[in-house]
């Protein structure tokens, strides 16, 4: 999972290509920058992309000076979604779209071939964070792509095998058993 540089320098990058990324008609935006030295590439950016990294950056107990480049960070971010509201709403609705989608589909591979897609839980289970951290967003989400949510954790209750966090430890805090339980265990092999 991404180290709090990566995070940090993900969020960065991601608010200063904000403006441009609400404005145009891509989805998924590429970045164009480099990550720090050794990190993965970045992520397109999309809504839900900043909001998992704003999310797993608050669950850190952070220390100056980076708890100062993340509130500032924080700040710049509320400003431009404030600013570019509706084009945020746009986008954000649009990424709930895509992420039920991906959810969907994965959950799907899951139950047609569980040895082949179970060990890619930990990893997929982003777009279900997404999917909450969007929610959360007070957006004009269509109750027909709501309503599939619960339906969706219906089928995934069904497979999962409860157990430990599934995430780095460091971030546990931030994301309760309760409110992500589906980060608290694994799929089933069969």
């Amino acid at each position: 999972m991404p180290s709090l540089k990566f995070d940090l320098a993900y969020l960065q990058v991601g608010i200063e290509q904000l403006e441009n990324y609400l404005q145009s008609k891509e989805l998924y935006y590429p970045t164009g920058e480099k990550p720090p030295a050794g990190e993965p590439p970045f992520p397109r950016l999309t809504p839900g992309g900043l909001l998992l990294t704003q999310a797993r950056l608050t669950a850190r107990d952070l220390k100056s000076p980076f708890l100062q480049e993340f509130s500032e960070l924080n700040k710049k971010l509320d400003y431009i979604k404030k600013k570019w509201r509706v084009a945020w709403e746009k986008k954000a609705v649009r990424d709930f779209n895509a992420r039920i989608n991906l959810w969907r589909n994965f959950l799907e591979d899951h139950r047609k071939n569980p040895p082949g897609n179970y060990d890619r839980y930990a990893y997929e289970v982003r777009s279900r964070v997404i999917l909450d951290l969007l929610a959360k967003e007070e957006l004009q989400i269509p109750s027909e792509k709501l309503d599939i949510l619960p339906n969706l954790d219906k089928i995934l209750r069904s497979v999962f095998i409860p157990g430990d966090f599934i995430w780095e430890q460091e971030i546990r805090k931030g994301f309760s058993p309760q409110e992500f339980w589906y980060l608290y265990g694994s799929l089933s092999e069969v």
